[in-house]
């Protein structure tokens, strides 16, 4: 037998080095970008780690480290020594929540700003609401030292690490804007009315806490993926026992449980029906609308949601080692990763806040030598401090990759890292694997014909076919059981059974040794196919796959033993729905196609003229090490290549390819060698998803450099004008609030992807 075989189960693995240990931990405190290099420096000084990544969008560290047990301790100390909260093991992989961000700071520092906003709109309309020097310091003050104690804290927190970030800027810059004020209204003569700058510093932090409040909201929905996933894990499970269904916590359910699945019920874990007939929705999972027909036999996936019928279902995997679980796991591995383009926001993060403060210093001492009073110069230099603040640069990269691997996955792309991301949108080759995964991979066994009816009948030659075939999960193997069974055949196991690879089977069938694969193998092994190559040919060129049966014949034990063919088999399986309309839109991207396939020449023809792939562009008879060398020479000659396979025979090539985009078979699941070797992993077996997943990527990373290049745009802009005076501390912190809002915002529009062709 030859091409992809498909497999029942799906379980991508989320860790592939197994020699280091990794540990999220969540941590409270981070502002910007500077917070973001100042964690990851501390946990890379713990002895012991050997990589950390830090999140601004989760408020996450992962760390991956050898080191015994207390070493999660020792990071959170870390954590902690560098000026920020370490979160507790079960808050760890939660972001913040809008709850844990209250908007009363906004509001209540917002009352007490206005009135010093009036006065400056009344001077406008021509009016004089100037209030008195006192009242405004009353009303400044509480804003100043209260609602803005945090960027007391923090940025206090920052200058005993060595490091500056943005909460220390806000403070510097503020502090200097009241104490400028408190400054010239004590030293003014009596009854004199000094200019003040209360409303500026004032106005500044309620901004901030403003900008914070609207950004902690836009973070939570940029999680809306990870948190609708946890929300189809069902709290309890009806399990069968002696006494009849009994209401069982998911955690206690066990491997082999019998599990009862009412209408309308959330499966509760992965399993197999065993009675009862409905339609499942595994929309959540797949992004497949259409309800799944389940009877006995079919698999059930924990968390889909069962229709109208009643079933009954054994217990196949639970807790991590479930789909769904698998598929959260996935998700938040893809969003607690830092993409490659983020060392650039690293580097400039690095050095950015001690930077900014000498250009602040600058500004100072440019105006005063100018000749300006110090007040206004000093003024000027807060600005410059608050319209710096890098919170966006922060935020530019992992809020998009939340974004655009969340709405993914909600179509039923899942894609393994940031990495991914950025090397899909260069992909311009993408090569298919055939059997299941341009084709339906549901073969028929379309003709067979005995070679020599008086040694071996057909009915004979199918049920040692059949026998050495009862193992398998081939495809081609469940066409000649399944046609075995509607012939009324019984079948015995055969014994001694050898896979070998891409070509086929042999074992042994009542003490005889029999082979079973591709004609291709069977000539190699010496087997005279001539008599049967024109009928061969023949359904070859209408598409099908032809496979041979041989039996190894020794007349007497002096003579030795000869390979004699018995009976040949074609089977036909017909191509995806959406084959055609995939190749089309793959081509409309300007992408160059080829299929890749194990199968006969013929066979691989007859599809790619089905499907819209041109002569040229098919490579047939490739075993698995064809396939990655096929792969390794694209890229040789410059290519970037996308290689889509569902089978353990595709694992090389997936794993050869700059991006391996593992399918999952339709009727049992994906190949879990597949998907350790893929950096995407599509949920249904429909070929129109490559194109989706391509343009999703795409769109990604768009959003990342648009995200990037306003976050530098504002503080390449605003601190110039700043400087020279073309923006008041006032109008800075707007737009530094504003930075960090419209990135965000930029972001989210992600969540409106919808695949182009559904």
């Amino acid at each position: 037998m030859v091409d992809s075989p498909s497999q029942p189960t799906l379980a991508p693995g989320v860790q592939d080095l197994a020699a280091l240990q990794v540990q999220d931990i969540g941590i409270d405190g981070m502002t910007c970008a500077s917070c973001v290099a100042r964690v990851e420096k501390a946990l890379k000084k713990v002895p012991g780690v050997q990589e950390a990544s830090v999140n601004l969008a989760t408020e996450s560290a992962r760390v991956r480290f050898e080191g015994d047990a207390q070493m999660g301790a020792r990071l959170r100390r870390a954590v902690r020594a560098a000026g920020y909260v370490p979160r507790t093991e079960s808050a760890a992989g939660q972001s913040a929540q809008p709850a844990h961000n209250p908007v009363w700071p906004v509001v209540l520092a917002a009352m007490l700003s206005a009135p010093l906003v009036l006065p400056m709109l009344g001077g406008l309309l021509g009016h004089d609401w100037m209030l008195p020097a006192l009242w405004q310091f009353m009303l400044a003050t509480p804003v100043q030292f209260g609602l803005g104690a945090r960027f007391y804290r923090a940025g206090w927190a920052a200058l005993r690490a060595r490091a500056g970030n943005m909460d220390l800027l806000v403070a510097l810059g503020t502090t200097a804007g009241w104490s400028l004020s408190t400054w010239l209204w004590w030293s003014a003569p009596p009854g004199g009315m000094p200019h003040v700058y209360f409303e500026g510093s004032a106005v500044v932090i309620t901004l901030v806490l403003l900008g914070k409040w609207l950004e902690a909201r836009a973070k939570w929905q940029t999680t809306s993926a990870i948190r609708a996933l946890h929300a189809l894990r069902p709290e309890t499970a009806q399990v069968m026992g002696r006494g009849g269904e009994m209401a069982v916590p998911l955690a206690e359910v066990l491997v082999g449980d019998h599990v009862v699945v009412r209408p309308g019920e959330r499966v509760a874990a992965d399993g197999t029906v065993l009675e009862g007939r409905s339609s499942v929705d595994e929309s959540m999972l797949t992004g497949e609308a259409t309800a799944v027909p389940k009877e006995p036999g079919a698999l059930l996936t924990g968390g889909s949601i069962n229709g109208e019928g009643r079933l009954l279902m054994e217990v196949r995997a639970v807790g991590v080692h479930t789909v769904l679980a698998h598929i959260i796991a996935l998700v938040e591995d893809a969003q607690a990763a830092k993409a490659p383009v983020q060392r650039l926001v690293d580097r400039v993060s690095a050095v950015f806040v001690p930077v900014v403060v000498a250009l602040a210093v600058a500004t100072w001492v440019g105006w005063w030598w100018s000749g300006h009073a110090w007040e206004p110069s000093l003024m000027h230099a807060v600005a410059v401090l608050v319209i710096a603040c890098p919170c966006a640069l922060g935020l530019a990269t992992p809020a998009a990759i939340m974004a655009g691997t969340g709405v993914a996955a909600r179509y039923g792309i899942l894609i393994k890292d940031a990495q991914v991301l950025e090397r899909a949108q260069q992909v311009d080759t993408v090569a298919f694997d055939k059997t299941g995964t341009l084709t339906e991979g549901r073969p028929r066994l379309t003709a067979m014909v005995a070679v020599d009816a008086m040694h071996m009948p057909e009915r004979a030659a199918l049920e040692v076919a059949a026998s050495l075939q009862s193992g398998s999960e081939h495809p081609l193997a469940h066409a000649v059981l399944a046609y075995a069974q509607a012939q009324g055949i019984a079948v015995s196991v055969a014994s001694d059974v050898q896979a070998v690879p891409g070509r086929g089977v042999q074992g042994q069938v009542a003490d005889k040794t029999y082979l079973l694969g591709s004609l291709q193998w069977l000539a190699t092994l010496g087997i005279d196919t001539a008599p049967i190559a024109h009928q061969a040919d023949a359904q070859a060129r209408q598409g099908a796959t032809v496979s041979g049966l041989a039996e190894r014949v020794q007349a007497s034990a002096a003579d030795a033993a000869t390979l004699v063919l018995r009976a040949w088999f074609a089977f036909a399986d017909e191509p995806k729905p959406g084959a055609l309309e995939a190749v089309a839109a793959l081509r409309a991207r300007g992408l160059h196609l080829l299929l890749i396939s194990g199968d006969n020449a013929g066979a691989a023809q007859a599809l790619a003229e089905r499907v819209g792939i041109l002569p040229a562009e098919v490579h047939a008879q490739a075993m698995p090490a064809d396939k990655a060398a096929l792969v390794a020479g694209l890229r040789a000659r410059g290519r970037t290549v996308l290689m889509v396979g569902d089978g353990v025979n595709d694992a090389p090539a997936l794993a050869a390819a700059d991006v391996g985009m593992a399918m999952a078979n339709p009727h049992g699941g994906g190949t879990d060698v597949a998907m350790h070797a893929a950096g995407i992993t599509l949920m249904r077996g429909d070929p129109r998803l490559v194109a989706a997943a391509l343009d999703v990527t795409a769109r990604t990373v768009s959003k990342i450099r648009q995200n990037l290049f306003w976050a530098f745009a504002y503080n390449v802009a605003g601190i110039p004008l700043a400087a020279f005076g073309a923006m008041s501390p006032v109008l800075a912190g707007a737009a530094m609030a504003l930075s960090s809002v419209s990135v965000l915002a930029n972001a989210l529009l992600l969540q409106r992807w919808k695949p182009p062709l559904r």
